[in-house]
């Protein structure tokens, strides 16, 4: 795959390089990756995360599957009963109001069978190492046991009693996110931004 060469590499790190069939192009943001393979043309391509940049230009890509931009990830935090599920559930809203999610979110207070709590902190997969960024920035911790990935919130949805309370974050307005026409416009391109 010969990519593109880059002015300020660094401005990519965390976008996405689609391979087309018969070009490569670089910079697009996981929502617009998302809309592209939704659509039935591109629904075959390759799609390759940016986690490094040199400042030579050079690139670290790892690839991502087309199913991860149509699943949810998630991060169970369970708690040993109800007050200490409601101080995780509480100081997790604070940090979300507080400092700035990388997409959209939800976070559920709930009761799983029996008297096992959780806090369920709920997103779209392709930002798993943007959450996992953003909760060790923010130092965020909890005492009790930890669960992580895509099966853990497909079990959460199975096994969910009652969901407590509930809040949903939105992720902050990108103006440079491109979709419909135009998004299908600039798949030519090269270099998205």
């Amino acid at each position: 795959m010969k990519l593109p060469k880059l002015h300020e590499p660094q401005r990519y790190k965390g976008l996405y390089v689609v391979a087309f069939k018969d070009h490569v192009s670089v910079g697009f943001t996981a929502e617009e990756v998302a809309e592209l393979l939704e659509s039935e043309r591109y629904a075959k391509c390759k799609v390759y995360k940016i986690h490094r940049a040199a400042p030579d230009g050079g690139l670290e890509l790892k690839g991502v599957p087309r199913e991860t931009f149509q699943l949810e990830a998630g991060l169970l935090f369970h708690a040993a009963g109800d007050n200490e599920a409601c101080e995780n559930y509480n100081r997790l809203i604070g940090l979300a109001g507080a400092s700035r999610l990388p997409c959209r979110a939800k976070i559920h207070l709930a009761r799983l069978r029996g008297d096992d709590f959780v806090v369920a902190f709920i997103y779209p997969a392709e930002y798993d190492d943007e959450i996992s960024r953003w909760l060790l920035d923010s130092g965020y911790d909890t005492a009790g046991a930890v669960e992580g990935g895509t099966a853990a919130v497909s079990r959460y949805y199975s096994q969910c009693g009652q969901i407590l309370r509930k809040r949903q974050f939105h992720a902050p307005r990108k103006d440079h996110v491109r979709s419909g026409t135009g998004l299908m416009d600039a798949v030519r391109l090269v270099v998205q931004r």
